[in-house]
Formats: structure tokens, sequence, C-alpha cells
């Protein structure tokens, strides 16, 4: 993640050069974005200035999260737009408050060698979640083999990935570009579509730009772009998953926040469940601790309670992690592999909590 981060500040350092009056590629279009229809190309809202969108466009600013959603090991590169003059608002707790007019870029890649992460990127897909009039609504483009343009696919589609991880493995993904149904899945709160990962707490992070590196919150707010944050000491945060210097405890309730808790919310399409995974939940119970499922079945794997403390062998969330079959993997959308270090997260969490006392639950 932090070698992509730094192939992205670099490409926008290469794009930060003057550009002749006549070369000067068109403003964002606004007026597209705002429209009822959608734009049969990514091309179309001229978010970036060319085609395989490398550079992006005036108005766009890139941002990465504390702690993503996995998704396939997939890369991700990520960008805000806010309209002319126009502010996102600062909350403490969920994501901001963001203006109609305003549209979040993320688009998912692969190298074709992990460890060489800037050669041979494969872009698959790119998301826009776009605050309309009407409320927000999700759209997904899908890149040709050439790397030349991005279709809108309302349906979804399945695309074979190959790629050499980290570790010098041979992988294959099954990647599943989501369709307009799942969008809503996982993108839903109450009764509206809504974004899931600018979270200030989430953004509360340093991004290496090409001008230097930065505290996110405290450069939108110098800029004008974020109203109402405090200075970044007095700002809650979320951990790092990935970040050993962390605690343990902040890395795994920052991960079941980042891939569980868009659903396992008070209003959330898991709120049935009784279990809530956000990193602002403290109740035990809730949080999965000596908790029974409301519904038995094979989603459990014939184990009790969701955590054992303790015991991960014997608790149903890690069970439900590491799966890969349908009716039984948690998430249920977003992954056709298991997210290895994050079950082990998750595991090594479990086993530090403390056994209750015998005669307690």
């Amino acid at each position: 993640m932090k070698a992509w981060l730094a192939i992205l500040a670099a490409i926008l350092c290469l794009g930060a050069a003057p550009v002749p009056a006549k070369m000067a590629p068109e403003a964002v279009a606004l007026d597209t974005l705002l429209a009822e229809a959608p734009a049969p190309t990514l091309a179309d809202y001229r978010l970036f200035a060319d085609a395989g969108a490398r550079q992006p466009n005036a108005g766009l600013t890139p941002y990465a999260l504390n702690t993503p959603l996995f998704s396939d090991y997939a890369e991700k590169s990520r960008f805000l737009y806010l309209p002319p003059g126009a502010k996102a608002r600062y909350r403490a707790s969920g994501v901001l408050d963001l203006p109609v007019g305003a549209a979040l870029v993320k688009t998912f890649a692969y190298p074709a060698d992990f460890r060489r992460p800037d050669d041979r990127v494969r872009y698959l897909e790119t998301r826009l979640l776009i605050h309309k009039r009407q409320g927000w609504v999700a759209l997904t483009y899908v890149w040709n083999a050439e790397q030349t343009q991005a279709v809108l696919k309302r349906a979804g589609v399945r695309i074979d990935v190959a790629f050499t991880d980290a570790e010098g493995r041979a992988r294959t993904v099954d990647y599943a570009v989501p369709n307009q149904n799942q969008c809503k899945e996982c993108h839903q709160l109450g009764k509206r579509l809504t974004p899931i990962g600018p979270k200030a707490r989430n953004l509360h992070g340093v991004y290496p730009y090409a001008e230097g590196a930065e505290n996110q919150l405290a450069r939108w707010s110098r800029l004008g772009l974020l109203a109402g944050a405090p200075e970044p000491r007095a700002a809650p945060r979320t951990a790092r998953w990935d970040d050993p210097a962390e605690t343990l405890d902040g890395r795994a309730r920052a991960y079941l926040d980042a891939n569980c808790a868009h659903c396992h919310n008070p209003r959330g399409g898991a709120s049935n469940s009784g279990l809530f995974l956000t990193l602002e939940e403290t109740r035990g119970p809730a949080l999965g601790l000596g908790k029974r499922p409301v519904a038995a079945g094979r989603g459990s794997g014939d184990l009790k309670v969701a955590i054992d403390p303790g015991h991960p062998d014997a608790s149903i969330l890690p069970y439900r992690m590491a799966s890969t079959e349908p009716g039984v993997m948690m998430p249920e959308l977003g992954r056709s592999i298991t997210h290895e270090e994050g079950v082990a997260l998750i595991r090594a969490w479990i086993a530090a909590m403390p056994a209750p006392a015998k005669g307690r639950p």
C-alpha cells in the first residue's frame, strides 16, 4: 500500500507541471456528474486529464484510508472531487458531510508482480459515488484490455486476474465487479445510499503528497476543502490494521470497522444479527463476546458464539472470515479469496482476550 501511494504521488507530481493554455484540460464536467442519467464512459465526466485515468484533473484530491476494505488484494487509488468553492464538513463519527456535486472516485488495480508495484499495472474498474441532488448514486466503470476506456457496467462482470504476490507466489482471482444491487447492499444505511470509507478518523493519517507528506485532515483544512475539523491531535483516529506499532486491540477493531461494520451496525443490512462491529461500539455482547448467533445453521460451523475470548478456534467470527463458501463466508460480497493476514489478526486478537471467570458468561 505504501508503495502504491508513492507511485500515485509521483504521478501527481508529474501532472503538476505547468501546461500551456492551449493544452490545458477542460474542467471536470459537473453538469454530467449531476445529470439524472449516468454517463456511458468514465471519460465523459472529465475527472482525469488523460484517457487512461492516470492524471487526475484539477479539483480532484487524492486520499488514503488508515484501514481500507479488503478486496482480493486489489490496490486502490482514491480521489475526492468537490465542486468549485464547496467544502466537506467534519464529523467526529460517520463519514464526512459531503456537498451535492461531490464525487468519490476509486480505481481497483493489480500490478503483475506486487514486488514491482509500478510495473505493468492493470486497471480493472473505477467506481464512482456521486452526491446528486436526490442523494448518493453508485456507478461502476470497467476498463478495456487496452486500458484506454472504462465503460459503465450496471450488471457487473467477472474478470480473471493473475498476479504474483509480495511473497513471490503465483495467485489467481475470480474478480467480481459488483452489480447495481450489490453496491446498494454494502452502501445502504437505513433507507439511503451512503459512502463507507471517508470517515474523518479513517482519514486522520499522513499522505505522501508531491509537495511533502502531510496529515490529510490538516491539509484539507488548510486548503479550504474541509470545515470544522479540530487540530489532528484532538481528533479521533482509526488505527492502521497492518502497523505492528499500533495496539492489537486498535488494529483488530479498525479492521472489523472497515470490513464488517458497513452491514454490522444498527442501521445496516445485518442489523437483525445484533452483532455491531463499528469502532464506536463498546458493549461486549454487541461486539460478539459470548454472543450466540440469532439464527443457527451451517454458517456457524457448529460453533456456539461469535467470539469465545481466548479461543479463536471456538469463535464463529474468524471461521466465517476464513471461509470462501457462499452462505458461510463473511463479508458476503467484495472478496473471493481469504484475506490471510486479516484472519490472522482477528485470531490473535481473540487469543489475547482474557477468558471470562467460571460461572460468568
